[in-house]
């Protein structure tokens, strides 16, 4: 088993090294709390962007951190943003509408390849709209991947990374998906992920993982070393893993479950430790898990209509609708669905005492 970072090859296997055998138990802390990062759901109204349902989602959010002494972070321009199928200017549109209500909030933007698809990766295509981001201040950049920077070999992959990087003026954030996002997504190797590490210009990386416990690695690689990175977990499948590690979550379960999880990483602290969190997690999974929920094709995308969908429960914004030329609908009678995904949590939120989680009416 290679136990040290200098002996990783590119072609280097998870299973090879020893940061595949850690434990959650092991790198369990009640003394720290990472950030929990909210990819922000964009609302839509009649086909235009809910600018007013928008704003109230993300005060309401900003109250539950507040309440529960947690630092947020909105993730705009992601994939619960839309970002694959916004225009340009309606990408700084939403950032300048969030600046300018929000002006000292912190941001991290999504950023990927524009009219890149189908060919040959060039570090150009993401500097369209990382130039539009990096107008605006207390900002982060979340490097998202593309099917041309995936297409290649990890030192390529490496390479292509850092010249993306000569262009990033501001903090940034890798982003690395499982192929049960997108089927052809790979996953950093540990070799790529050392190398990635050690740029001055990534403070952090994203693993959004499904099947296979990439951000475990991540936690023991970059905590047994003493990297200068911060892995944060994007899976909206283990939420309770990261609060347990103390390690920040960079999710679209954190619109859906705010309240429920400010609170539930507020009572794993050990100042303010309450056994009941145990029960938190579990409702807070069981409503995540019917939120991204994997259709017939083994896909979570429609996500985004469901988050919308308990928005409107909760009366903070009118419309479920999604973009008009997005095609992750869920089918059915989703609003009978998610208030009975509601059930639970709302029962043991009641019971906690925890606020701002409750139905509009009915």
């Amino acid at each position: 088993m290679i136990e040290f970072l200098d002996d990783l090859k590119p072609e280097t296997e998870w299973n090879e090294t020893v940061w595949s055998r850690a434990s959650e138990e092991q790198l369990a802390t009640h003394t720290e709390s990472g950030r929990l990062c909210v990819a922000t759901l964009l609302p839509f109204k009649d086909g235009q962007p809910d600018w007013a349902g928008f704003e109230r989602s993300v005060q309401w959010m900003i109250d539950c951190g507040h309440a529960y002494g947690i630092d947020l972070a909105f993730v705009l321009n992601a994939d619960t943003g839309y970002i694959f199928n916004l225009s340009l200017d309606l990408y700084e549109e939403v950032l300048r509408r969030f600046r300018a209500t929000f002006p000292d909030t912190p941001v991290i933007g999504g950023v990927t390849a524009v009219d890149g698809h189908g060919k040959p990766f060039h570090a150009d295509t993401y500097r369209r709209q990382l130039d539009r981001l990096q107008q605006f201040d207390h900002t982060e950049a979340m490097i998202m991947t593309s099917q041309p920077l995936n297409a290649l070999e990890d030192e390529a992959r490496r390479d292509a990374y850092f010249q993306i990087a000569e262009h990033i003026t501001i903090p940034a954030l890798v982003h690395a998906l499982e192929p049960a996002f997108v089927p052809w997504a790979t996953p950093f190797r540990p070799w790529l992920l050392k190398e990635l590490a050690g740029h001055e210009k990534f403070v952090g990386g994203k693993i959004s993982t499904l099947d296979e416990p990439h951000f475990l690695y991540w936690a023991a690689m970059c905590r047994g070393e003493g990297l200068d990175f911060a892995p944060h977990s994007g899976d909206d499948y283990g939420i309770a893993s990261a609060i347990k590690m103390g390690l920040p979550l960079l999710i679209g379960a954190g619109v859906s479950a705010c309240p429920l999880i400010c609170s539930a990483k507020k009572l794993w602290l050990e100042d303010s430790y309450d056994p009941r969190v145990y029960k938190l997690f579990e409702a807070i999974q069981s409503l995540e898990d019917a939120v991204f929920r994997l259709d017939a094709k083994g896909s979570a995308a429609a996500y985004k209509h469901s988050t919308a969908v308990i928005l409107k429960l909760l009366g903070l914004i009118d419309s479920s609708d999604i973009h008009p030329d997005c095609e992750d609908r869920r089918l059915g009678d989703e609003e009978a669905r998610m208030r009975e995904a509601l059930i639970r949590p709302l029962r043991i939120a009641e019971r906690l005492g925890i606020v701002n989680f409750t139905l509009a009416c009915g």
